[in-house]
């Protein structure tokens, strides 16, 4: 509980999606908590958990984004894994014990021929120590009680499943696929298929839905432009008296501090910070990036303000099913601007799903 008097820092309203580079070992959840602080953003959310193992994209939205990050989670998704032959794992990467080894004599030529098998359409049955729910608990948690808990295979659909190297006893592979599928199940089950068994060595998430890993940026670098706008954004005789007077806050507290040092700090710290903030803000990406790809509808001013009352609207041209971008008018900005998503009636008009706030 905040102390009575003292101002809780809420956060500020920032609106946009960032793609984060993950680093091995990071959880979602630590990415996302960091982000946030480091936008001091009031509100954030990741798009779907990527697993420690893992690093590359994961997007992160941030205030009014998150209406669509369930868009994100059901998005196709793209790996490049390099694959250990010979052992298999008790959590079917390389952070799990072994469990059985077999001597590695296929050859390229053998997993080429395999990997026909995995392509399409397949099913597959969830790994022990993926995230998924049984009873409210994740499947991870029984599995480090040693609890095997049964689980239905599922239609999973694997778009593209390319060979890149094969050296000895390693593949990389780059697989592009629905949501859903669990890339350690599909290693282990490659290395079934070829008798020699097999486990994630190292896995990058190249792609979520329309974010790739060229518009990821790692958590240092985020951090490292906004503390260097922070710096630049004062004079040489400001970062001095701003260094003097944050040491005097923290040597005796702002409350012993005179007034007129306590609110120079204040002006100065929120000129650092604004500058800051200004930098990491220009790198996010707009909300309707995150449906991109699906058809748009544009708005006149009527038909703008009914639907932002919760009204369907009849669109000229619109499509006759599915879901929709959603442009129209709203006050004060000029041009069309993105109100939200919406999806076609069964009477063909465009009623609004998710819709944004001014």
């Amino acid at each position: 509980m905040a102390r009575r008097g003292r101002r809780v820092n809420r956060g500020r309203p920032v609106d946009g999606i960032i793609v984060v580079d993950k680093v091995y070992g990071a959880s979602s959840n630590e990415v996302l908590q960091r982000v946030k602080r480091l936008f001091n953003a009031a509100k954030a959310g990741h798009t779907g958990s990527l697993d420690p193992l893992a690093t590359g994209v994961l997007p992160i939205c941030l205030g009014e984004a998150t209406k669509f990050s369930q868009y994100l989670l059901d998005s196709d998704k793209s790996y490049r894994t390099t694959m250990k032959m010979g052992v298999r794992t008790t959590t079917g990467d390389r952070e799990g014990e072994i469990v059985d080894e077999r001597p590695v004599t296929v050859t390229r030529s053998d997993v080429e021929a395999i990997l026909q098998q995995f392509r399409g359409e397949i099913e597959q049955v969830p790994s022990m120590f993926s995230a998924l729910k049984h009873n409210g608990r994740p499947l991870y948690e029984y599995a480090r009680e040693g609890i095997e808990i049964e689980r239905p295979a599922r239609t999973i659909t694997i778009h593209r499943l390319e060979l890149l190297d094969f050296d000895g006893d390693e593949c990389v592979f780059e697989v592009d696929c629905t949501k859903g599928t669990y890339i350690r199940t599909l290693v282990e089950d490659i290395g079934e298929a070829l008798g020699c068994l097999g486990h994630v060595a190292e896995l990058k998430r190249l792609k979520a839905g329309p974010y790739t890993e060229h518009q990821a940026y790692s958590l240092d670098e985020l951090a490292a432009m906004r503390d260097d706008a922070r710096d630049t954004a004062l004079n040489v005789e400001e970062r001095i008296e701003f260094a003097e007077l944050s040491g005097m806050a923290d040597e005796l507290g702002r409350d012993h501090m005179e007034k007129s040092q306590s609110e120079r700090l204040k002006e100065l710290s929120r000129a650092r910070n604004k500058a800051g903030d200004r930098v990491i803000d220009g790198l996010l990406l707009t909300q309707d990036s995150a449906v991109s790809d699906w058809p748009q509808v544009k708005l006149g001013e009527t038909s703008s303000y009914y639907i932002s009352q919760g009204n369907p609207v009849q669109v000229p041209q619109a499509p006759t099913s599915g879901n929709v971008r959603i442009y129209g008018v709203a006050e004060g900005v000029e041009g069309l601007v993105f109100l939200g998503i919406g999806e076609i009636t069964d009477d063909g008009l465009v009623a609004p799903k998710r819709l944004i706030k001014g």
